[in-house]
């Protein structure tokens, strides 16, 4: 629980900042609480994955950007640019290394067929490969109060139903 909570904070701080100020200071807060939750994991032991960290220096280049030259289109685009990071990395670890990022994250966890784990992996290069693109649909296509509310429940919202249908789909190939 604990986890989950130090998981959410930053998009909900960027996301309460934005609603009582504007997107340069949310900006700055998101960038804070990412360093902040950096620390948070490190000093109550937890790990600190490659995804905090990847996630720390876009939000840092990103919003740097964003409030260097105060065009909040910088941030709007991080989203889109982690996403695709992802489903480069998955897509990547098909090829490179003994076996692909997915079943490394899993180990221990879940024992699943290699075939299903490779299935399981692509699913979630096309999953990221799509969050990437819908965010660029609503900051494009939509206002910046749009864009910061899809960020918390649109892209929350995502991954929550993808999570339930890998579920779902995993315990009907277990039961293969």
């Amino acid at each position: 629980m604990i986890k989950l909570l130090i998981e959410c904070f930053p998009v909900v701080l960027f996301f309460t900042a934005y609603k009582f100020s504007d997107i340069y200071l949310a900006t700055g807060v998101l960038i804070a609480a990412c360093a902040l939750q950096i620390a948070l994991l490190r000093l109550l032991g937890m790990a600190v994955e490659n995804s905090h960290k990847i996630t720390l220096v876009l939000v840092v280049l990103f919003g740097g950007a964003t409030l260097l030259l105060h065009d909040e289109q910088f941030i709007k685009w991080k989203p889109t640019v982690i996403n695709w990071l992802f489903a480069a990395a998955f897509a990547l670890s098909h090829w490179v290394g003994d076996k692909p990022i997915l079943a490394r994250m899993l180990s221990g966890q879940v024992v699943l067929p290699e075939a299903v784990l490779r299935q399981l992996s692509w699913a979630w290069v096309l999953f990221f490969i799509i969050m990437g693109a819908t965010n660029l649909v609503v900051m494009r296509h939509f206002d910046t109060n749009t864009w910061v509310n899809f960020k918390l429940f649109g892209l929350l919202g995502m991954t929550v139903l993808f999570i339930i249908l890998q579920s779902v789909w995993i315990m009907l190939q277990t039961k293969k």
